[in-house]
């Protein structure tokens, strides 16, 4: 990591920054425990990008079905093909989820640097009270993106609800020069299957791979919420550092594999340093 100093941790699984084992510096932090309680760690202006799917608090028909059931019961599908744990952050009504958000979005633009952007998944529901939460949080709306599944299930007499949303922003005026790409606003996937899928809300790699392109070349993208570590493996892929928080052990787990399996992958020979 350039810019933020932190030793690279997640349980047991990964190696540290100065592991003799490695004989490099690391690109990413991997941090299990409550997001807010993380974030006030870190220093200011020191990442690139935000870019979190956090728990939609959604999911229902009604208010007590959005925050009595679990998220496995609102979001588990069958195409998962296996046994896939619940996740927390799941039942606040509206209002404290807007309150929430606004919290860790405000500390969330501490540490982002001006001209740095925010991309939020978000759904239907939740979507007027997350472009409300962003900008009471002191960042600039800059509009939403569409994530469209093609898999989605249809309803008889109604519209398919195939798409899910991305709410982005930035901290203050955006320098192009910096990173002069030219982005979509509408992505097309399916979420993984399968065994490939790891956590109940999964997003696309592939997806996940054009939306860190927001951050420039070698910059940092955070993902406070980071599930099973879709956003890092991405960032990672793309030549971006990442820092990642998860509060649930097992995700935190699943996600430090993955980032350290996508390291060994995109490291070259002349990336590492022999030991003795």
């Amino acid at each position: 990591m350039r810019s933020c100093g932190l030793s690279r941790r997640a349980g047991a699984t990964l190696p540290h920054l100065t592991d003799p084992n490695w004989g490099i510096s690391l690109p990413f932090s991997l941090h299990q425990g409550d997001a807010l309680g993380v974030l006030a760690e870190l220093p200011d202006d020191c990442v690139d990008s935000v870019i979190t799917d956090p728990p939609y608090n959604s999911g229902g028909r009604t208010a007590k079905e959005r925050t009595s059931r679990s998220a496995k019961q609102k979001y588990t599908s069958a195409d998962a093909g296996h046994e896939l744990p619940d996740f927390t952050g799941e039942n606040m009504d509206q209002r404290s989820y807007g309150f929430w958000l606004t919290q860790i979005m405000t500390e969330a633009h501490r540490l982002t640097k001006v001209g740095g952007t925010a991309l939020l998944f978000t759904d239907w529901r939740q979507l007027p009270i997350t472009t409300d939460a962003i900008q009471a949080a002191g960042w600039l709306w800059r509009g939403v993106l569409a994530w469209h599944k093609p898999q989605a299930r249809p309803q008889k007499g109604r519209f398919t609800q195939n798409c899910e949303f991305v709410v982005w922003a930035s901290n203050g005026p955006i320098d192009a020069s910096r990173n002069p790409v030219y982005l979509p606003g509408l992505y097309s996937a399916s979420q993984p299957s399968g065994k490939s899928r790891q956590h109940i809300t999964q997003k696309p790699v592939s997806v996940m791979r054009e939306l860190v392109q927001i951050s420039p070349p070698g910059g940092t993208v955070l993902d406070f919420t980071c599930g099973s570590g879709s956003t890092g493996v991405a960032a990672l892929l793309e030549g971006r550092d990442f820092i990642g928080v998860e509060k649930t052990k097992h995700y935190a787990a699943i996600a430090a594999d993955r980032l350290t399996e996508t390291l060994q992958q995109t490291l070259s020979q002349d990336d590492l340093t022999l030991t003795s």
